[in-house]
């Protein structure tokens, strides 16, 4: 009994994390690019700073049409979205927030994640084929070959804190990080942040959903709560990716009364970088796709291989 009472809170914990930060980090996009950009739009909705705004644009999306092009692989494309979202349900069950605070601690936590976050652009490419749009089937294309592309650096930044912490288990490689990896890991943390935006497509690697080019990509024949849904994944993208790298990089609950408060420096930090993220999007224009290429082959790859060669270095040494 109380094992299935445990298993019961964990999915409960893992669902209202679900449930809560990515709507969180949504409304505060909204309100962060209102006041970068000096758009007062949503300020209003609700009164008090616009704190309805959310709501609104949820009612919006359930008051919307559902529709499905009469060329479209209906099956398919009902179901692109499903694909997009569960695989960040599916990864916030091997991260940790606090120490014991982890829905499954698995041996091999990390690769498990990493594994399952690919599969996330099976949801572009399966939007994008099945809209019979030729505009979609560019934007899916644009997502395959950026998750080429950027998955090499984001594997190997990943793989140099595995490397140093010398174990695949997420909670024990936040157990065995050490401040001084702030310096010697900063390299490999930066790849794999940069590597992270650009597989979750967004700013300033935003070229397969680019609506000066191809209207909005994949995802241009969806509407509703369809094309709601495939906005909830990409919040739940960056929580899971920012919460990746506070664990591997920024060493997950390590703070000031660690113990009692852990949970909430996991928390801090995976806000801080959520808004980077969103800083970002304001901040840079999108780049083009030579220039995507460029960055990842010729600039991400050989820091990344640099990384892991000193991580070898001083693993061996010390």
């Amino acid at each position: 009994m109380t094992t299935v009472l445990e298993v019961a809170l964990r999915i409960v914990l893992v669902l209202g994390v679900f449930l809560v930060l990515p709507l969180l980090v949504g409304q505060t996009e909204h309100k962060a690019m209102a006041h970068m950009q000096s758009r007062l739009g949503p300020m209003y909705a609700g009164g008090f700073h616009g704190w309805a705004q959310l709501i609104a644009d949820g009612v919006k999306f359930a008051q919307k049409e559902d529709i499905v092009p009469a060329g479209a692989d209906r099956a398919v494309f009902k179901l692109a979205p499903a694909v997009a979202l569960l695989p960040y349900l599916i990864v916030l069950v091997a991260i940790p927030v606090g120490p014991g605070l982890v829905a499954q601690d698995l041996d091999a936590g990390l690769f498990f994640v990493l594994a399952v976050m690919a599969v996330g652009v099976l949801g572009a490419l399966m939007a994008g084929w099945a809209s019979a749009n030729k505009f979609s089937l560019l934007g899916g294309l644009r997502s395959a070959a950026q998750l080429m592309s950027y998955e090499l650096p984001f594997l190997l930044a990943a793989a140099s804190v595995a490397m140093a912490a010398g174990t695949l288990s997420l909670p024990a490689i936040v157990g065995a990080w050490q401040p001084w990896w702030l310096i010697w890991q900063l390299p490999g943390a930066v790849v794999f942040f940069v590597a992270g935006l650009a597989e979750l497509q967004r700013p300033p690697f935003d070229m397969p959903v680019a609506d000066s080019e191809i209207i909005f990509g994949a995802f241009t024949e969806y509407t509703g709560l369809r094309f709601a849904l495939f906005l909830l994944a990409e919040y739940a993208g960056i929580v899971v990716l920012c919460a990746l790298t506070t664990v591997l990089f920024l060493g997950g609950w390590h703070g000031p009364f660690a113990d009692q408060l852990g949970w909430l420096w996991t928390l801090l930090k995976t806000m801080v970088l959520a808004f980077v993220v969103i800083w970002l999007r304001v901040s840079y224009p999108r780049l083009r796709a030579d220039q995507l290429q460029r960055l990842a082959w010729q600039g991400l790859v050989p820091v990344a291989l640099a990384q892991l060669a000193l991580t070898g270095v001083v693993v061996v040494v010390t």
